[in-house]
């Protein structure tokens, strides 16, 4: 099949490499001059483990292009995907004028019947939107779709290519045989493709994150209490993840939730139930306690180091918001370098994939090192913000000789409470007893 795929962004790319994958003809389309031309000449322009392989193999195979002309891009598409942005704006509604400005594009060019799909996470609404918009100028019939998109970041491949399920919101049976037809090869062993209206697949797409969401933002207000009444929020966690009701994922107590999705799309949910006169209350109070959680270990790092922060250097371990990205969209780790700057500290960073990302955000305020160990050395203590893999087992002998203090804090809860007592580390982390040299 011939497909289109507007925006070479995150989902674009997966969406437009993957499907290449399956022995599609797929032409990316990217107002990015330089993007483009990177790509054409085989250079990724993210990192997602896995994506690279698939890149390489069907760039060079012929079944993936990328242009900047929206003409040539579709000229021969039976289907166009919509993978533009939809940055928040400052009242926490999705801005859809990327989309809205290509759909209107979209018109004047289709030659013959095509399924234009909104891939990228829109309101309720949005596809009725599109369809305005294109048939202000389309001569021919076409159908538009919404598709959303549920990749998580660091197995996205893995996603696409084994979708749990597939969610395509349609009313009309010829766009539902294209797109049925597209994703029978995803779907070889069983898993569903969920078929409903447009409205219905735009709200899941928000419901699906906004859920997941709320369950880390519980899980937080959950250590937080563990910390005051003495429990342990690990044994908690264990204790209910194990009911079946409420499953074992995304209970992990931390720093907050970041990224380009989770903030994003509970804020639109938010606004879109304010637009119609509904108080969503839990979706508020996961904002909330979100919020407040980022900076979660600032007050126990002042109190550590009795109020006097000027000067103290902090070894701060990862920067993205979760491993396996280079993605630092709203991560807890920006936040808290931001407050040890405003207190006089020393930040001295390191993260396996995302320092170029938070250089270009903080210059030469802080200081990037190649290895964990590089940006411990001399520090008064260690932060660690992201759980990196190779940041559960360290050397803990070779931190020892080359800190400052033997001083850990942790917003993953990467460590076992009895190891750190063991090793005479001093470690504060989420919802668990203080270890204290």
């Amino acid at each position: 099949m011939n497909i289109a795929v507007v925006g070479t962004g995150y989902v674009g790319l997966v969406t437009g490499t993957c499907f290449s994958e399956t022995g599609n003809n797929v032409v990316c389309i990217d107002i990015d001059k330089s993007k483009v031309d990177k790509l054409t000449n085989g250079k990724i322009t993210i990192y997602e483990p896995g994506l690279e392989l698939l890149f390489e193999r069907n760039l060079r195979q012929g079944r993936l292009r990328f242009t900047t002309s929206l003409a040539d891009g579709i000229q021969h598409a039976k289907v166009v995907f919509l993978a533009l942005p939809t940055p928040p704006g400052e009242d926490g509604s999705a801005d859809l004028k990327y989309i809205l400005g290509v759909a209107e594009e979209l018109g004047p060019l289709l030659k013959d019947y095509v399924v234009v799909v909104d891939k990228s996470t829109v309101p309720v609404g949005t596809a009725d939107k599109v369809r305005t918009r294109i048939a202000l100028k389309a001569k021919v019939p076409f159908d538009v779709v919404s598709n959303p998109e549920f990749l998580r970041e660091g197995v996205a491949v893995e996603d696409f290519m084994k979708p749990e399920r597939v969610v395509i919101g349609t009313n009309s049976q010829r766009a539902r045989k294209v797109m049925e037809a597209l994703y029978s090869p995803f779907v070889r062993q069983g898993n569903p493709i969920v078929f409903m209206d447009e409205r219905s697949a735009e709200l899941t797409k928000y419901a699906a994150n906004s859920f997941l969401a709320t369950k880390i933002s519980f899980m937080n207000e959950i250590a937080n209490l563990c910390e005051l009444v003495g429990a342990d929020v690990d044994s908690v966690r264990k204790g209910i993840g194990t009911d079946s009701r409420i499953g074992k994922r995304f209970l992990f107590p931390g720093i907050g939730y970041g990224g380009s999705c989770f903030p994003k799309d509970v804020q639109a949910l938010e606004k879109s139930s304010s637009d119609v006169n509904y108080d969503f209350k839990i979706l508020k109070a996961v904002m909330d306690v979100n919020e407040a959680q980022k900076t979660k270990l600032i007050p126990r790092i002042k109190d550590y180091f009795r109020g006097e922060l000027k000067g103290k250097v902090f070894a701060m371990w990862g920067l993205a918001f979760k491993p396996h990205t280079d993605d630092v969209r709203e991560a807890p780790s920006l936040y808290n370098i931001e407050e040890l700057l405003q207190a006089g500290a020393v930040v001295r960073a390191h993260d396996p994939e995302s320092m170029e990302n938070v250089k270009r955000l903080f210059g030469n305020r802080i200081q990037f090192f190649d290895t964990p160990y590089e940006a411990a050395q001399g520090a008064d203590a260690i932060f660690i913000a992201t759980e990196w893999p190779e940041f559960r087992t360290p050397d803990f002998d070779q931190l020892a000789s080359i800190l400052k203090n033997r001083v850990i804090f942790d917003g993953r809860n990467l460590y076992d409470l009895s190891t750190m007592k063991d090793l005479n580390f001093t470690y504060i982390s989420i919802g668990r007893e203080s270890i204290y040299a």
